[in-house]
């Protein structure tokens, strides 16, 4: 899949953008709205991104978890070599401490997250301050000229470039998940 980005401060134009989208064939997991203003986007009833992933939650997590791997591997290969696990209580106070490290790490990193804009995100801060509204739209090769057209008769749309997108499996996992919910009683 592929994400591309756009620029608007127009929110009335951008909920007939998405409605267009979704009389297209796109599904609403493939299209959201970022901005500080999440009561406009309510109000006007668009798609806006979740809270948890304004922020660098995820990243930062996998980014700790991958630190604390290094270390709890650090303190094992340590033991090993100067053969401390020899010792009466053996392996046990080494592995407890690999887990200990690792654990750590993934809480801090997560922590770090949380005080971070998402990585993903971030260049678009400074228009973010200005009150304009990020759309960004996730799509299949096949979809991309259904996104052109109906981008190109929305002048308030400025294309702001492209970056990485949701996996296609997470989107359809969500649009299944959706389609089960309406079925429900």
């Amino acid at each position: 899949m592929f994400r591309h980005y756009y620029i608007t401060d127009d929110l009335e134009d951008l909920k007939q953008v998405e409605q267009e989208l979704l009389n297209s064939g796109l599904t609403v997991p493939q299209f959201h709205v970022l901005s500080e203003n999440d009561a406009a986007l309510e109000k006007h009833h668009l798609h806006a991104i979740e809270a948890v992933l304004k922020k660098d939650v995820v990243h930062s997590t996998q980014r700790g978890a991958f630190i604390g791997v290094v270390g709890a591997l650090l303190i094992l290969v340590v033991a090993y070599f100067f053969e401390w696990y020899t010792t009466a209580v053996g392996w046990i106070p080494f592995g407890f401490c690999a887990v200990v490290i690792l654990g750590f790490c993934t809480w801090e990193g997560g922590l770090i997250g949380i005080q971070t804009p998402n990585y993903q995100f971030k260049r678009f801060q400074q228009l973010l301050n200005q009150g304009m509204h990020i759309f960004f739209v996730d799509i299949n090769p096949e979809q991309q000229s259904i996104l052109r057209d109906v981008a190109s008769s929305h002048p308030s749309l400025r294309y702001a470039g492209s970056g990485e997108a949701t996996p296609g499996w997470v989107v359809s996992g969500q649009n299944k998940f959706s389609q089960v919910m309406k079925s429900m009683p």
